[in-house]
């Protein structure tokens, strides 16, 4: 078996920054045009040229989306947005539109092309038609099952990767190809601006007048399965998520690096250490988890009827933003929410794994000793029983969390 990539979305360069630290090989982001999250924060040129550098500097790719449909009016602003990247040399960009896919290897042929979920990447046939090409790797539907991927990985060449989604929010639609923003809002799905009805709360004929939250999917999560992933074929493993504040990533990314570098060292391992990655990456935001259509076609247990809200079981707290001082035991910390001296609070480090601790000292910029940090993003001095570095997180439950 190959070792997977873990690939990692990053709504922003600290994001990405957060990413690579803690432990993605490689990342995807997108531009501030020709991408499927139209309000995600987004990458400048200047901001994509930085991040590049840094995860290069740090021997983690760069995938830059480029997936919408594209209409007409797109096709020149995509070729020259092209002529853009090429450059500030990402890895590989990331297509859906067969015209979108002609341009960019027209414009630059020495950057890979991935091949976008969106363009419902269901069988072997369609995998060896984008490899003819010229495609590097195919990222398959979502409505695959493990038993169809290992089919295509024996009918594919060994060159050709498959990239596979295997945490994160699930579409009502087949392989993201969704209208019903279109119809509802005036907003687009395939071009970036989908407004997420399928989070919106229904009152179809033959509910009561409680309604139903009919389309909206449980999150996928195959920390579980790493295993079966791995058999399986599957080269890039993919988080969902391009809107994800850094805490998310950070905390996702984290569990799975330690789940496959555990599974790759020692199966035993993996198997003893389940209980510990599910809840580490549980300590992110989430809905309930589900495996989706890896183990079967799904029924109705992969949906959320009740709500739309999300299962939050931790607060970011705050990024260490300095080594720690060996001789105060002191490190500076930017604050993202507030937390008191006389809490137990956890330190969520880049490597190893997380810890409790009590704050025992908080001080200010001036030097003098405060009880809490009630102030957003705020620098402050904390005091830490170990050594902690730059990116190292601080999480602790929410009081209404028993």
């Amino acid at each position: 078996m190959r070792r997977p990539e873990l690939l990692i979305p990053a709504s922003s360069l600290e994001v990405l920054k957060t990413a690579v630290i803690y432990g993605a090989d490689a990342v995807y982001i997108g531009g501030e045009a020709f991408g499927l999250r139209a309000k995600a924060k987004n990458f400048s040129m200047e901001e994509m040229k930085e991040g590049i550098e840094f995860a290069h500097a740090h021997d983690v790719k760069v995938y830059v989306t480029a997936n919408i449909l594209a209409h007409n009016g797109d096709l020149e602003g995509v070729r020259e947005y092209f002529k853009e990247l090429r450059e500030i040399k990402p890895d590989a960009l990331i297509i859906a539109d067969p015209g979108v896919f002609q341009i960019a290897k027209e414009v630059c042929p020495e950057i890979e092309r991935h091949v976008s979920t969106q363009a419902n990447n269901t069988n072997y046939a369609t995998y060896l038609f984008w490899y003819g090409l010229g495609a590097k790797r195919v990222v398959s539907a979502r409505e695959l099952s493990i038993t169809e991927i290992k089919e295509i990985r024996e009918h594919i060449p060994d060159d050709l990767e498959i990239e596979t989604f295997i945490h994160g929010a699930m579409c009502i639609s087949y392989s993201g190809r969704c209208l019903l923003s279109n119809y509802l809002a005036g907003r687009d799905a395939n071009k970036g601006a989908c407004a997420h009805p399928c989070r919106w709360k229904y009152h179809p004929i033959e509910e009561n007048e409680r309604g139903t939250y009919i389309y909206n999917s449980k999150d996928l999560c195959m920390i579980e399965h790493i295993p079966d992933i791995a058999k399986a074929g599957i080269y890039s493993l993919k988080i969902e998520g391009r809107m994800k504040t850094p805490f998310y990533v950070g905390t996702v990314v984290k569990a799975y690096r330690q789940a496959i570098d555990d599974y790759f060292a020692d199966p035993k391992l993996y198997e003893k250490r389940l209980p510990y990655y599910l809840a580490e990456v549980s300590k992110a935001s989430h809905r309930d988890y589900t495996t989706a259509f890896y183990y079967g076609k799904p029924d109705g247990n992969q949906q959320v009827y009740t709500n739309n809200s999300y299962i939050r079981e931790y607060d970011f707290i705050g990024m260490v933003q300095e080594d720690w001082n060996e001789e105060t035991g002191f490190a500076w910390v930017e604050q993202r929410n507030k937390f008191s001296v006389g809490e137990e609070i956890e330190v969520m480090p880049a490597q190893g794994d997380s810890y409790a601790m009590k704050v025992t000292e908080i001080r200010n910029q001036n030097g003098e000793a405060v009880a809490s940090a009630p102030h957003p993003q705020e620098l402050l001095q904390v005091k830490f029983e170990k050594p902690v570095k730059k990116f190292d997180m601080l999480r602790k439950r929410p009081s209404d969390v028993k």
